[in-house]
């Protein structure tokens, strides 16, 4: 059975002329929904650590660990849940780690200290961290690769909407309530989530009819020794490790090495947000159209510029502030989707999951690892403002460089076996 076999029921030629049919419109903004709240979970954190802090009396160090707990945690889940990602049908996956992260939301919300917040980052961590391949996978197994790009574009503007909505909602909520109502929201929304696609999704069973290991372990390993995947494998290594790096300090750095007030900070992530929400759906219509690679590339030279302006601004204003950010984005989404795109079309169809689950330990894992490191190289100075940051854009640069060649690789691979020069 081939990839445009599992992507048949939702690859009719007189739907596609019409473009997306009412249920993959449907499934598209579920898949998105979904998203949006895993993702928001996490990077709330980053915006909330200038109150958190104060609030626990933490160091940025611990803050980091709180930050890296997550992500640890959800590099290990995703190893264990390798071997049994493609014995099941794909929905109840779904359903089964979504619960499980709401359940460690719910923990976060309810959390009186320190040590409390970090196990529930750590159970939230456990489920959530295997939601994103779960989500990869479906999407790879109901969508020909000529179309992802579009259908990456829609779900990654969960970002953008967690940026829009979740993130100015939340501080809304920290600033004038506690940083515990912004996880109790995310609880209730998860939970209407899962309701609607319990009853509305159907099921995504197509992988089970293909012949793969009965053994778990014996199917993680046959994916892992697969050598094909080894460079993928590094190239998502990479780009999850300079991520990772920046993200937990931005809000520390933009109140106070910026010199922006913490009230104006949901504006700058409104404004961000709301161009990448443009932004998201025509990267991947330029992805689909010029080329995965090359819109890559692009969104790579771009963040190189903009990651070396940021982590060497002092005082600026608001303005100046909001358009740095905004760029910054611009370039992480025009690596994001892509190379999202590109990676779907490597593993064989019997191995999807259990790749996209490697795939998100391995992002978790080296994520939590750049934001353990971050942490070693910063420092905080008396007045709170974070020294040595220009460092860490130093090794996100040299991240993004070395990433940007190995994925020219990745796409040779990838074209050759589509019959193509690029794709």
């Amino acid at each position: 059975m081939t990839e445009q076999t599992l992507a048949a029921a939702v690859d009719d030629p007189q739907e596609r002329q019409r473009g997306f049919s009412r249920y993959q419109a449907l499934l598209i903004a579920l898949l998105a929904f979904t998203q949006f709240t895993i993702i928001l979970d996490f990077v709330i954190m980053s915006p909330l650590g200038a109150i958190l802090m104060p609030a626990l009396d933490i160091t940025a160090g611990q803050f980091g660990v709180a930050v890296s707990a997550y992500a640890f945690s959800a590099g290990i889940s995703g190893i264990l849940a390798a071997g049994f990602a493609d014995r099941f049908d794909r929905k109840r996956l779904l359903l089964f780690f979504y619960v499980g992260f709401t359940l460690g939301t719910m923990l976060c919300a309810a959390a009186p200290n320190y040590h409390v917040l970090l196990l529930g980052r750590i159970v939230t961590g456990l489920f959530g961290g295997v939601i994103g391949s779960v989500v990869l996978a479906i999407i790879t197994d109901l969508f020909p690769l000529h179309l992802r790009g579009r259908v990456m574009g829609f779900i990654q503007t969960a970002f953008a909407a967690s940026q829009v909505l979740g993130i100015p909602a939340g501080l809304f909520l920290a600033n004038h309530w506690s940083w515990h109502v912004c996880f109790a929201a995310i609880v209730v929304v998860s939970t209407a989530a899962i309701a609607v696609i319990a009853f509305t999704m159907e099921p995504v069973d197509a992988h089970l009819k293909l012949k793969q290991d009965r053994n778990p372990f014996r199917h993680l390993i046959a994916t892992v020794g697969q050598k094909r995947y080894t460079l993928a494998f590094a190239v998502t290594t990479l780009l999850a490790t300079g991520g990772y790096m920046l993200m937990p300090f931005s809000s520390a750095f933009t109140v106070h090495n910026l010199g922006i007030d913490i009230a104006h900070l949901p504006t700058i992530y409104l404004v961000s947000g709301l161009f990448s929400i443009v932004t998201g759906p025509l990267v991947g219509r330029a992805s689909d159209a010029f080329g995965k690679y090359p819109t890559f590339a692009f969104g790579s030279v771009v963040s190189v510029i903009m990651v070396l302006v940021y982590t060497r601004l002092g005082h600026v204003s608001l303005a100046t502030a909001i358009l740095v950010n905004v760029l910054m984005f611009v370039g992480i989404f025009s690596r994001m989707i892509p190379s999202q795109a590109l990676m779907s079309a490597i593993p064989d169809p019997s191995q999807r999951g259990s790749f996209s689950a490697v795939s998100a330990s391995l992002q978790q894992l080296s994520g939590g690892l750049g934001s353990v490191l971050a942490a070693a190289i910063i420092a905080q100075a008396a007045d709170g403002s974070l020294i040595h940051f220009d460092r860490l854009g130093y090794v996100v640069v040299a991240t993004t460089i070395v990433a940007l060649g190995a994925m020219y690789f990745v796409q040779k691979a990838v074209a050759e076996r589509a019959g193509k020069r690029v794709v």
